[in-house]
Formats: C-alpha cells, sequence, structure tokens
C-alpha cells in the first residue's frame, strides 16, 4: 500500500491578518537573518531617511517601516516599547518618536517610497532607493492626495 505523505502548513512570521499564511519574501536566509538584516535596516532609514538596497529588500523593508512610524504616532509607552525591540539604537528611537511620529501624523499610511535606480555591477542585482516622503531633499515630490468628485457636478452642462 502506498504511503500517505503529509505535509506541515508554513511556518507564520510576523503579524497575522487571517487564516491563511503569511506571504513573505525569505531574501535566501533564514528568518533569524532575515530579522537581524530587516532590524538594521530599518534603523539605517530611520537615522539616514533614504538607503540604496535591492529591489526585493526595499519592498520589505517597507512593511517595517510603515509599522515603526505607525508606533511613532501611538506615542504611548508600549508602543516605545514595541520600537525599542526593533530598532537597533536610543538616537533612532529618539528620531523616531519625536520627529517621524510628529512629521507624518496627518497621513494614514504610505510614509515610505521605492525609487528602482539602476543594476549592480556585479551580479545585476536590481536596485532601489528606499525613502520616506514629505520630507526636505526627497528625489521625488510627493502626489498630492485625490479629491473624489462630488455626485453630479462630475460633467454636467448648462444650456
Amino acid at each position: 500500500a502506498a504511503s500517505r505523505t503529509w505535509r506541515r502548513r508554513p511556518r507564520r512570521e510576523g503579524l497575522s491578518c487571517g487564516p491563511g499564511p503569511m506571504v513573505l519574501r525569505k531574501l535566501g536566509r533564514t528568518s533569524a537573518h532575515r530579522w537581524a538584516m530587516l532590524r538594521t535596516m530599518v534603523s539605517q532609514l530611520i537615522f539616514h531617511e533614504r538607503i540604496e538596497t535591492t529591489v526585493p529588500r526595499a519592498k520589505e523593508l517597507r512593511r517595517v517601516a510603515d509599522q515603526m512610524v505607525t508606533l511613532a504616532k501611538e506615542n504611548t509607552l508600549a508602543s516605545r516599547r514595541r520600537a525599542a525591540g526593533v530598532v537597533r539604537s536610543d538616537e533612532v528611537l529618539q528620531k523616531l518618536f519625536y520627529e517621524l511620529g510628529p512629521r507624518y501624523r496627518e497621513r494614514n499610511g504610505g510614509y515610505t517610497r521605492v525609487l528602482r535606480s539602476r543594476t549592480r555591477h556585479g551580479d545585476t542585482a536590481k536596485m532601489a532607493y528606499i525613502e520616506y516622503v514629505d520630507r526636505p531633499g526627497e528625489m521625488r515630490q510627493a502626489r498630492p492626495p485625490r479629491v473624489p468628485a462630488a455626485a453630479g457636478t462630475a460633467s454636467t452642462s448648462e444650456g
């Protein structure tokens, strides 16, 4: 008789949003190495406000960086402790809560921008800049928010 092979469910990493497995880029690293790399990169992003990295890393970093700004906007003792568990230094933590949190107080999400830049010579990896939006010296200005058209006034002509 044929034996059945059982498949394990994939392990979840990070915060869960529903019953399905978390979809993350593995970035060719173990989970501990990946998390250490993302912690270092988010600390450098907060400190410098713009860094250059590969496109998949930038897309994964965007999730962590936006989460840190959300914690800074809450500005509670619990959110400060959660952020301190991620960022690498007290200086970065101070900048996060005293500069970035108040800067994005009125913005609902979308605190970072990923801009593709070049191809790296050694391994032809696609590179990108990741930066915070609405700051002095940004590479591209933020688009103005879209205002939905009022009902009935879109294209009415009198006459």
